[in-house]
């Protein structure tokens, strides 16, 4: 498996942007796809965006298409979530999680990933 650490959190202002990592680690860190969750309280975990092991096909979810930008440095096996025009319905812990290289639709679902960071809290003030 592989460990995951995010970071990049914090508080912003509505409108600003923000830029988390991800960073992976050990054996399956190249070989995972990631994904990015989140969940504000009383909240379902969401999908936010999720990119394969080589650095393509990424994918969001429709709240945030157009708005964040999911990329990876496949040298250092860091996912980078660059979120801009932040709204606060942002505000959530988003955290990173590990998973093979699956179908876009199943990179969707937290059950297609096996290893997960222990989140980064951003909040968005109106």
């Amino acid at each position: 498996q592989a460990r995951l650490e995010e970071s990049g959190g914090g508080l912003v202002q509505a409108g600003g942007s923000l830029t988390l990592s991800c960073a992976a680690s050990g054996r399956m860190a190249g070989r995972y796809a990631i994904g990015w969750f989140r969940r504000s309280p009383g909240q379902e975990r969401q999908f936010v965006a999720s990119i394969r092991s080589n650095g393509e096909n990424p994918d969001y979810a429709d709240s945030v298409k157009d708005r964040f930008t999911i990329s990876r440095n496949t040298a250092t096996n860091t996912v980078y979530l660059q979120m801009n025009s932040l709204d606060p319905e942002d505000s959530a812990v988003y955290r990173c999680a590990g998973g093979l290289d699956v179908r876009s639709e199943l990179l969707r679902r937290p059950s297609s990933y096996v290893s997960w960071g222990q989140g980064t809290q951003v909040t968005v003030s109106s």
